[in-house]
């Protein structure tokens, strides 16, 4: 937990019509959070539609401003590791 009392990191998922069908990307970040111990460092977050539906599914990862498009459920770990652990 930061200073603050928020988590220090977010990992923000598009929710919108066409990044939403992309369930499994979140359940993979939530699994992500829960395996490192992380529940209390690392919010994750739906967001609105970012306007990219064809680049989805879209992700963006704080405090790095770290966006990332057509992300696969491959990349998740790997993107986990950089921009949260």
């Amino acid at each position: 937990m930061g200073k603050s009392g928020f988590p220090e990191k977010t990992i923000f998922i598009c929710d919108g019509k066409k990044c939403g069908k992309y369930s499994e990307i979140r359940k993979l970040c939530k699994e992500a959070i829960k395996e490192n111990g992380l529940k209390n460092e690392v919010e994750l977050v739906k967001m609105s539609c970012t306007d990219r539906c064809k680049q989805a599914p879209v992700i963006c990862f704080q405090p790095a401003n770290a966006w990332y498009t057509e992300v696969t459920e491959k990349q998740i770990q790997q993107l986990f590791k950089e921009h949260i652990t």
